[in-house]
């Protein structure tokens, strides 16, 4: 302490001999007294233009011309499911599994448990090193001063040179004033000068210049909050969140902490993935102004990116019950309850937000992917094929899809639907894997039925596609063999084995046949041939029959 007050005294010893003496003091000086510094918020400006106050953001959201950015859509990625294999539709049937949230973070899990030790108490000031830190301690003893740092000041000849400019602004003659601040100002000059033109540039929307300027004027004063506040607000709107983050820390340092300011650094923490101090703004921005939804929305979502699905419900239940109308509230709810693996409360806020017509194509393909989890095989195809026709340029990835997993779960009717529907809206615009696709569905749905004429069209259709098609080949063997037709089916399985890919399968198949028509001692060879290329435990055991058979013969 006895440091402190000496510092303190040498502060009050400085002050006491700075200060001039009044005018007819005997000790005053007969030379001409110095320029007299005065702060910034004493010049009077004229109507119409504050230098002090750039166009600032209103408390219940951000006026132009720095509109209240919103947080973007979030896409919905749903996990790459495994294709049915054609020759065995009786396989465990695939589940669509719903879009993984689109926000993942990390949390503390059930069992983790925050332990604190009982031989030592946090909150006691024994325990605690910073009382006896030197930086504290002058801290401390800066305290007595009252803090005018947060504005830079001007002198008397700046102050001239500024009505000017404020003059030209309040008529507004920005350029005239934009040249009279570039001759007036200098490296020396008053971080003002830079402050007043980077807010002109900020006004006329010239974020590219208003910027650099900013820069310079909390290079010049690094104080000067409302700088740093402009510099933060710009960041954000250019998403330069890391800079941003940095700025709204500084503005809360220099005690310029409010709503906006809170709200906009939880968002700018959001976009850097540091889901913990998103949440801590956003609730500070809350405790602020409770009333303006995009806080209570950011910390929603901050809940949901650390997967405290049931938090996130909580507070959503909550917002709905105050903004029932909105539908990013069902729908980020409807995401949360996903993740707590409730499919059908999900589904139900999905279908509110159809009821709304606030349906986009993520909701509906999700909806969908639910409904087929389900085993609502006709309502999933309605979702399907409504979310195509909304996005008729959009990917054919899902839809193409479900319609495999559908297929695979013998929904014959569903998928020749979603089959029908996709070639409807796309028709000559389908990419070759997609036209290949679509024809190897039709097949397989034409199987299932018995439908040989059907299966046998889409095939041929597919090797005209793609000659090289070693599964199509195959298949339309198995479609000769089904008929009688032997040495047709012979052809396509001796095609299907010229292509190293399917040589295996091809010549199992062929051997399947010759066994069927009891020439063992062909079928031998051709065994032989897959077990040496693919090894399988079902192939050696029906070889070894083959063997057996060959011997009995």
């Amino acid at each position: 302490m006895k440091s402190a007050l000496s510092i303190f005294s040498l502060m009050l010893f400085a002050a006491c001999a700075s200060t001039e003496p009044k005018e007819g003091s005997p000790q005053a000086p007969k030379t001409t007294s110095p320029p007299v510094v005065v702060a910034a918020k004493s010049v009077v400006a004229p109507a119409g233009w504050d230098p002090v106050e750039p166009p600032q953001p209103e408390e219940s959201g951000l006026a132009d011309p720095v509109p209240a950015p919103k947080p973007a859509p979030e896409p919905m990625v749903s996990r790459q499911q495994p294709e049915a294999v054609l020759e065995t539709p009786a396989e465990e049937p695939e589940m669509i599994a719903a879009d993984e949230p689109v926000f993942a973070g990390a949390a503390l899990s059930e069992g983790d448990v925050a332990v604190v030790s009982s031989s030592a108490s946090y909150t006691s000031s024994e325990t605690l090193s910073v009382w006896d830190d030197p930086s504290f301690r002058r801290q401390l003893s800066m305290s007595y001063m009252a803090e005018t740092e947060i504005e830079p000041s001007v002198t008397i000849i700046e102050r001239e040179q500024l009505e000017e400019v404020f003059n030209l602004i309040s008529e507004e003659e920005y350029d005239q004033a934009i040249l009279l601040i570039e001759e007036y100002g200098n490296d020396a000059a008053s971080a003002v000068f830079d402050f007043t033109l980077a807010n002109i540039h900020f006004q006329r929307d010239e974020l590219e210049r208003a910027l650099p300027r900013y820069e310079i004027a909390v290079q010049k004063h690094p104080k000067f909050r409302r700088a740093w506040k402009n510099l933060s607000l710009i960041a954000v709107r250019e998403n330069d969140f890391k800079t941003a983050a940095e700025g709204l820390t500084e503005v809360i340092k220099l005690g310029g902490a409010d709503a906006i300011t809170y709200g906009l650094l939880g968002f700018s923490y959001s976009n850097l993935e540091n889901h913990l101090s998103a949440e801590t703004a956003y609730r500070m921005a809350i405790m602020f102004d409770s009333e303006t939804p995009d806080w209570q929305m950011g910390l929603a979502r901050s809940l949901f990116k650390q997967e405290r699905y049931s938090d996130a419900v909580a507070l959503t239940r909550e917002l709905i019950s105050k903004n029932p109308d909105r539908a990013d509230l069902w729908l980020l709810q409807a995401n949360a309850f996903i993740g707590l693996e409730q499919p059908l409360r999900a589904a139900q806020n999905y279908e509110v937000v159809d009821g709304m017509g606030g349906s986009s194509v993520a909701s509906l393909n999700m909806l969908a992917d639910i409904y087929v989890n389900e085993e609502l095989y006709g309502m999933a195809v309605t979702s399907y094929m409504r979310a195509m026709e909304m996005s008729e340029a959009g990917s054919l990835e899902r839809p193409i899809r479900a319609a495999k997993v559908l297929a695979a779960r013998g929904a014959l009717d569903e998928t020749m639907m979603l089959v029908n529907k996709i070639g409807e809206l796309h028709g000559k615009k389908l990419a070759p894997d997609e036209r290949k696709d679509l024809l190897r569905l039709a097949a397989r749905v034409a199987v299932a039925r018995g439908s040989g004429d059907e299966e046998a069209q889409a095939l041929e259709e597919l090797i005209e596609l793609d000659p090289l098609d070693g599964e199509a080949l195959i298949l339309l063997g198995q479609h000769a063999e089904r008929e009688g037709d032997a040495d047709k089916a012979i052809f396509y399985f001796e095609r299907a084995a010229g292509i190293e890919e399917y040589e295996a399968d091809a010549k199992v198949r062929h051997a399947q046949l010759l066994v069927g028509m009891g020439r063992y001692q062909e079928a031998l060879p051709l065994l032989r041939r897959a077990q040496g290329l693919k090894p399988r435990e079902n192939v050696q055991s029906y070889l070894e029959q083959v063997e057996r058979a060959a011997k009995s013969s």
